[in-house]
């Protein structure tokens, strides 16, 4: 029987058979991900994703492209996938209701990822958001789930909540640029109003998005660094690029900066709220 107290891990319950069907999905949608992830980079004849969907998705097409350089965030993101695929191996991993609640939507996420790649080298740019905004939601439900009880060592803060928390503040920057490019693909005029008045309001939507989960995850760090990476690199496009936009990159650059600034203060009440002893906001 699994016994918890408010604030703490879940302790470890009796093994179940659908534990092991768990961490064999997780694997073998890690495998898939990244056999994905190298068609995305032109790996097996794929298109680089920049190049694909007739560049539908490169940084001077839209004014909430990233520059190129941000993606290299991705190396960080798989690798953390690729230990917490090792972490939910281990024996006390298997019965942990942690990992449990967890596993099977990180699989799913895994899933997500791939298609969304295959669905932008298939030029399929509308279907791509609608795989980015599932992915978004899993990974939003993952951020839920973990936020409620805090790990049990600084590696699975770092290996759990920390990869999952990168990969939700990426996506969810990436979600913005990826319906603005179909937006464009699509030949949306935006009502009339400059690109730069859309481009303005969506990055102050994500950073209302940042700070609420700034605010439910009590200043997880992971999510806010992810999605200030992000924000910076648009602002790095836009004063950099091919397509220019000082609004935007002050935009972007503000966005960043309240994002960083919630996520430190909602961190130092959290740290003042949670009981010596327990770790979280990773």
């Amino acid at each position: 029987m699994t016994t918890s107290t408010p604030g703490t891990r879940s302790t470890v319950s009796g093994p179940r058979s659908s534990d092991l069907s768990r961490q064999v999905t997780v694997t073998v949608c890690f495998v898939i991900c990244i056999v994905g992830s190298m068609i995305g980079v032109g790996v097996f004849g794929g298109t680089p994703i920049a190049e694909a969907a007739g560049g539908a998705l490169n940084a001077d097409a839209t004014y909430l492209a990233p520059a190129s350089g941000a993606f290299s965030i991705w190396s960080v993101i798989y690798t953390g996938l690729g230990a917490y695929t090792i972490w939910q191996w281990l024996p006390s991993q298997r019965s942990s209701e942690r990992q449990r609640s967890l596993g099977w939507l990180v699989a799913a996420s895994l899933l997500l990822n791939a298609a969304w790649i295959l669905s932008v080298q298939a030029g399929w740019v509308a279907v791509s958001v609608l795989v980015i905004v599932a992915l978004l939601v899993v990974l939003a439900a993952c951020f839920a789930r973990y936020s409620r009880t805090p790990a049990a060592n600084v590696i699975e803060a770092v290996v759990v909540d920390g990869t999952l928390g990168l990969y939700l503040g990426w996506v969810s920057v990436a979600t913005c640029a990826n319906t603005a490019a179909a937006l464009t693909d699509a030949g949306f005029d935006g009502f009339g109003l400059a690109p730069e008045v859309w481009s303005v309001a969506i990055l102050a939507v994500v950073a209302a998005l940042g700070v609420a989960l700034a605010a439910y995850g009590r200043g997880r760090l992971a999510p806010a660094a992810a999605l200030a990476w992000g924000l910076s690199w648009i602002a790095v496009s836009r004063l950099n690029g091919e397509l220019l936009s000082t609004g935007t990159a002050v935009a972007a650059v503000a966005a960043a900066a309240v994002v960083a600034l919630a996520a430190v203060a909602y961190r130092v009440v959290g740290r003042n709220r949670i009981r010596p002893g327990t770790r979280a906001l990773a």
